[in-house]
C-alpha cells in the first residue's frame, strides 16, 4: 500500500501529460476536420518521405559524429583523477546550463557569411566559406547541443569498469589495442547504446536547430510538424499523423537499440 501511495503522483502525472496527449495525437491522426474517421492523413504522410529520409540521415550523421568525438572524451574523463573528473564533467555540462535558443543563436553568429569564423579566415588571407543555411550547419548545431547526452552515459559506464579486468588482459599478453577492442569496447557497449538512443531521438525530431541554422531550406520532420500546427499550412490532423509516424519510427529505433543492448549483456555474461 505504501509503495502504491508513493507512486500515485507519478501515475497521475504520466496519465495527464503523457497518455492523454498521445491519445489526442492518435485521435486527430485518424479523423478529419469534422471529426469523421479517415486514413487520408496517414496516406498523405508518404508525400513527405524525402523529409523523413533527410531527418534520419542528418540524425544518424550527427549521432555518429557525437559518438566518434564523445567516446574518447568519456574515456579520458573516466581515466582521470577523481578531482579532475568532477571539473571535466562540469565543463561538459556547462553549455547545458544556458538556454537552448541562445546556444543556437551563438552558432548563427559564428557561421554567418560575415560571422566570426569567416572574419578570422579573411584576416589570415583565406577565402570566406558559406556555412550558414546548409545541412552541415544543422549537423554542427545538433552535435554541439546533444553531445553531452553521448558523453555522460559513456562516462557513467566507463567509470564503473573494473580495472582488474584490464590488468588481467594485460597480464595475459594483450597490447593496448587488443585490450581496447576485446575488453574496454565490449564492456562499454551499454553506454554506447544509451548514448546513441539519447542523441538520435532528439536529432531526428528537432526543429529549432534546422530552422535557425538550416534557413528553412533543410526541412526536417520537426519543422514539418511545426508548420502543420503553428504555420500557415495549419492542419492539426496531418500534423498529428506525421507525429504518430515519427513516434512509431522512434519506438522501432529504440527497440532495435534495446535488442543490441540485450545481446551485449548476454555476450558479456557468457564471456565472464
Amino acid at each position: 500500500m505504501k509503495a502504491k501511495a508513493v507512486s500515485a503522483p507519478y501515475l497521475v502525472w504520466m496519465a495527464i501529460f503523457i497518455i492523454v496527449p498521445m491519445l489526442l495525437v492518435a485521435y486527430f491522426a485518424f479523423t478529419d476536420s469534422n471529426g469523421a474517421f479517415t486514413l487520408d492523413n496517414l496516406a498523405r504522410v508518404g508525400q513527405y518521405s524525402n523529409v523523413f529520409l533527410r531527418s534520419i540521415w542528418l540524425g544518424a550523421l550527427s549521432t555518429a559524429i557525437s559518438l566518434l568525438v564523445g567516446y574518447p572524451v568519456a574515456y579520458i574523463i573516466s581515466h582521470s583523477s577523481l578531482k579532475r573528473q568532477s571539473v571535466l564533467i562540469m565543463l561538459v555540462m556547462l553549455p547545458m546550463w544556458m538556454n537552448f535558443l541562445l546556444r543556437t543563436y551563438a552558432w548563427m553568429t559564428l557561421l554567418e557569411d560575415s560571422g566570426l569564423i569567416n572574419n578570422l579566415l579573411a584576416a589570415v588571407g583565406l577565402p570566406r566559406l558559406h556555412m550558414i543555411n546548409t545541412q552541415g550547419a544543422v549537423v554542427v548545431g545538433m552535435v554541439y547541443d546533444y553531445i553531452p547526452f553521448m558523453i555522460l552515459p559513456l562516462y557513467s559506464v566507463m567509470s564503473k569498469l573494473d580495472p582488474s579486468v584490464v590488468e588481467a588482459a594485460q597480464d595475459l599478453g594483450a597490447d593496448g589495442k587488443r585490450v581496447f577492442l576485446r575488453v574496454t569496447l565490449p564492456l562499454s557497449m551499454p553506454g554506447v547504446i544509451s548514448g546513441i538512443t539519447m542523441v538520435f531521438v532528439p536529432s531526428v525530431s528537432t526543429f529549432i536547430i534546422s530552422k535557425m541554422l538550416g534557413g528553412g531550406g533543410n526541412l526536417m520532420i520537426g519543422d514539418l510538424i511545426d508548420m502543420q500546427f503553428l504555420g500557415s499550412a495549419y492542419n492539426p490532423n496531418l500534423g498529428s499523423a506525421i507525429s504518430l509516424v515519427l513516434m512509431v519510427l522512434i519506438l522501432i529505433c529504440m527497440g532495435i537499440m534495446n535488442e543490441f543492448d540485450d545481446g551485449e549483456a548476454q555476450g558479456g555474461g557468457m564471456m565472464l
